[in-house]
């Protein structure tokens, strides 16, 4: 696997010049063969609130390794415009199958699309992991690097049509980044300084969207268990620390529905459903 210390000092000494309005190529890095570590795992199971047995991987872990290969293509020379002040917009994962920390693992991700939107240039990377011949598991995330524009500010989010009427309430303290960031290895700074936070135009540190993503995928393991399913969220709101934020979910027709509100329930910070293909 790539060096995150290098990555890093690449991420935050390496001068880009900004997006020099042409289409991103398709750019596509793999790693052969990958060995599991069952402390990485428990680490990164307990900041988020998984159970881990010693063996079966939460279904969100396997991003942690493939946020390596992202990074090393956000570092690539044809990519003109900085890691840092980037927004996830969307992630989908599948699992095909439970992964075990026994198993090793080939990992390939691929940056595969992008297109200029109101909001800046959103573009997409695909990661895939096969166990042998296998493919067991795969994410799409989209990005947006933001263009500053003249254009009219979009209202904000409001809540599904979910019932709210006895939801979860989590408290985040403010050192809930860095253990996010050393258990995952993504230390996007805006997660965790507020000066470089307010730098990026936010009042506060923000907590990583897959940090949400997961706590609310561990707080559902119960229904989804070893199930073959797809996790898709999309992350509406920036999620400041220290706070508490509510969550609730219900059944739908092939699966789960989701969100995490703000304190009061009112605005989403993130919408999710669950997809079981059995």
């Amino acid at each position: 696997m790539p060096s995150l210390l290098s990555l890093y000092r690449k991420i935050l000494f390496g001068r880009k010049p900004g997006w020099d309005q042409q289409p991103l190529p398709v750019i596509r890095v793999s790693v052969p063969q990958v060995s599991l570590s069952p402390a990485v795992v428990s680490d990164y199971a307990k900041v988020c609130g998984f159970n881990f047995d010693g063996k079966t991987l939460p279904p969100t872990f396997l991003y942690i390794l493939a946020f390596r290969l992202h990074a090393v293509i956000f570092t690539h020379d044809a990519i003109t415009f900085p890691l840092l002040g980037m927004i996830h917009l969307k992630n989908r994962i599948t699992q095909y199958r439970p992964v075990t920390v026994s198993e090793q693992v080939r990992l390939e991700c691929v940056l595969a699309s992008s297109e200029q939107t109101d909001a800046g240039l959103e573009f997409e990377l695909v990661s895939k992991v096969w166990v042998g011949d296998e493919l067991v598991w795969e994410a799409h995330s989209i990005y947006l690097y933001r263009i500053e524009s003249a254009g009219r500010r979009a209202r904000p989010p409001k809540g599904s049509d979910m019932a709210w009427d006895n939801p979860k309430t989590w408290s985040l303290d403010d050192k809930l980044g860095w253990r996010y960031a050393r258990a995952s290895g993504d230390f996007n700074l805006i997660h965790l300084h507020p000066f470089l936070s307010k730098r990026f135009g936010f009042e506060r540190v923000l907590a990583h969207g897959m940090w949400s993503k997961a706590r609310c995928v561990a707080e559902l393991m119960d229904k989804i268990g070893n199930r073959p399913c797809t996790l898709d969220v999309a992350f509406k709101l920036p999620l400041f620390m220290p706070g508490e934020v509510t969550f609730a979910s219900e059944a739908k027709e092939d699966g789960l529905r989701f969100e995490l509100r703000d304190q009061k329930g009112r605005r989403p910070h993130l919408s999710g459903e669950v997809t079981f293909h059995d």
